[in-house]
C-alpha cells in the first residue's frame, strides 16, 4: 500500500514507519525536521510539512490510507490546543484530498479502568500533560461524529516504551487491557506492529481499540 505517515520521526511514529517499511509498503514520512528521519529505504519519501501551517491535503493526496501518529511535544505550552487545531486539519484535510482511511495513534486516558471511571480520572499529572490527554481525548469525540471517513483511534496501553517486537499481545475495545500481573503495558514495537496489522486488514472501522500485553 501507499501510506502516509504524519508524525514519523516521534517515539511511536518512527516505529510505525519501521514496521511499515518492513512490510514491503511504500511510505511518505510526513515530519516538519526531515533530519530526524535517518532511515534509507527505496520505499520511503521523507516530506517536510507542519499540519498546523501547511495544507495537509496537498501532503496526503494519492495515498491509500494515512497514519497520524502527531504529537507538539510534551513540552509544548500550547500542546493542548494545538493537539486539537492539528487534528482538526488533519481531518479536513484527509477528506479533501479524496483519501478515505485514517488511522491515529490515540491516547491511554480516555480509556475505562472500571464502569464509567476513564483513566485520566486515576492519574496524578501535571496540568499541562493533562490538558494534552484531554484534548486527545476530544479528538476521539470529534471522530465519533465523523461519517465521511473510515477511522480507527488505536489507544496503547497505559505505559507504551521502546521494547521488543514480540508479536504476543492481546487488543480490546474501550477498557484497558492489563496483564495477569494487573499492569498495562506495550512496547512501541508492538504497538507499531499492530497498527500495520490493522492497515492491512480493517478489522477495525470508525471505532476505538486497544493493545496490551
Amino acid at each position: 500500500m501507499k501510506i502516509a505517515v504524519i508524525g514519523a520521526s516521534g517515539n511511536i511514529g518512527s516505529k510505525i514507519l519501521d514496521e511499515a517499511l518492513a512490510r514491503g509498503h511504500q511510505v511518505t514520512a510526513i515530519v516538519r525536521h526531515p533530519e530526524k528521519i535517518s532511515v534509507k529505504n527505496a520505499a520511503l519519501t521523507v516530506a517536510k510539512g507542519d499540519v498546523l501551517s501547511d495544507e495537509v491535503a496537498g501532503l496526503v493526496r494519492g495515498h491509500d490510507a494515512v497514519i497520524s501518529s502527531y504529537n507538539p511535544g510534551w513540552t509544548n505550552a500550547n500542546i493542548a490546543a494545538d493537539t486539537t487545531k492539528a487534528y482538526k486539519a488533519i481531518i479536513d484535510g484527509v477528506k479533501k484530498a479524496g483519501v478515505k482511511r485514517l488511522l491515529v495513534v490515540g491516547g491511554a486516558g480516555s480509556l475505562e479502568v472500571s464502569p464509567g471511571v476513564e483513566l485520566i480520572e486515576t492519574m496524578k499529572v501535571p496540568d499541562l500533560i493533562r490538558g494534552a490527554i484531554l484534548a486527545l481525548r476530544g479528538v476521539l469525540y470529534t471522530l465519533r461524529d465523523e461519517k465521511d471517513l473510515d477511522w480507527i483511534f488505536f489507544s496503547p496501553a497505559a505505559t507504551i516504551a521502546p521494547g521488543e517486537r514480540t508479536g504476543k499481545f492481546r487488543l480490546g475495545k474501550d477498557q484497558v487491557v492489563k496483564d495477569d500481573k494487573g499492569d498495562s503495558k506495550i512496547s512501541t514495537q508492538d504497538y507499531a506492529l499492530a497498527m500495520i496489522d490493522e492497515l492491512e486488514k480493517a478489522a477495525h472501522h470508525r471505532e476505538r481499540f486497544t493493545i496490551g500485553y
